[in-house]
């Protein structure tokens, strides 16, 4: 990436932590001294992460819950429902200046991050679809899945810089390593006290172990997103 560009990884960052840092990140990117941002992270501890909005609650019942499952909580100000972080799920947020001859078209954008994350997973012999992913946490149409099993999560923000232009967050929540059974049971809980109907299925989601003999450090997987981005990043 150019100089005014950057990449940044924590293989093991505190939920919030890594919140902050985004923010600041952000900021740099709508003041100019960036242009885009390549972050690349693992949760230290397991930490069910709330969107915005008041339909998510943060109550002493929910707080408790989940303590008492190990399940630490935060929110943030992306995504549409709850989703858990922990050790065998990795994360990136492209951080990037739309450009003013080319118009944010949302589908575009999606799609763009799609591409290059098939890329990531074709490096490692696996072919993945992008679909909505029923029962799945945090649906959305750009799920990646292989054989119709969830193992990634997308998400897009657009914020306006104070010149006019454009700033796009683009996210994904790539399912590495964990026990599905596990990392569903916190967003069950949170959906219940919430008082929110989604049903939750653990079978509908899939780790990248799961397809793989070897089994790669998170260096080595940062390293192939990073190639990845660096090869088809628009």
């Amino acid at each position: 990436m150019a100089m005014k560009n950057k990449i940044i990884r924590f293989a093991a960052i505190e939920a919030q932590a890594l919140f902050d840092k985004e923010h600041q990140l952000i900021e740099q990117v709508k003041s100019n001294q960036l242009e885009q941002v390549l972050l690349l992270w693992q949760a230290k501890q397991p930490t069910l992460v709330l969107p915005a909005g008041k339909k998510w609650a943060v109550s002493e019942e929910l707080v408790d819950t989940l303590s008492e499952l190990g399940w630490q909580l935060t929110a943030r100000k992306t995504g549409g429902a709850p989703v858990p972080q922990l050790p065998g799920i990795i994360n990136l947020s492209h951080i990037y200046t739309c450009s003013d001859d080319k118009p944010y078209d949302i589908k575009t954008a999606y799609m763009q991050l799609c591409n290059i994350l098939s890329e990531f997973f074709r490096t490692l012999g696996i072919n993945v679809d992008v679909h909505a992913t029923p029962n799945s946490y945090c649906d959305g149409d750009y799920n990646l899945n292989i054989n119709g099993q969830k193992i990634v999560g997308t998400a897009q923000r657009v914020l306006l810089k104070k010149d006019g232009g454009r700033v796009v967050l683009s996210q994904a929540c790539i399912i590495i390593d964990a026990d599905v059974e596990r990392i569903v049971e916190p967003v069950i809980v949170c959906n219940r006290i919430c008082h929110y109907p989604a049903q939750i299925e653990a079978n509908v989601h899939t780790s990248l172990f799961n397809h793989m003999t070897e089994r790669p450090n998170v260096d080595f997987l940062f390293q192939r997103l990073t190639d990845a981005f660096l090869a088809h990043a628009p």
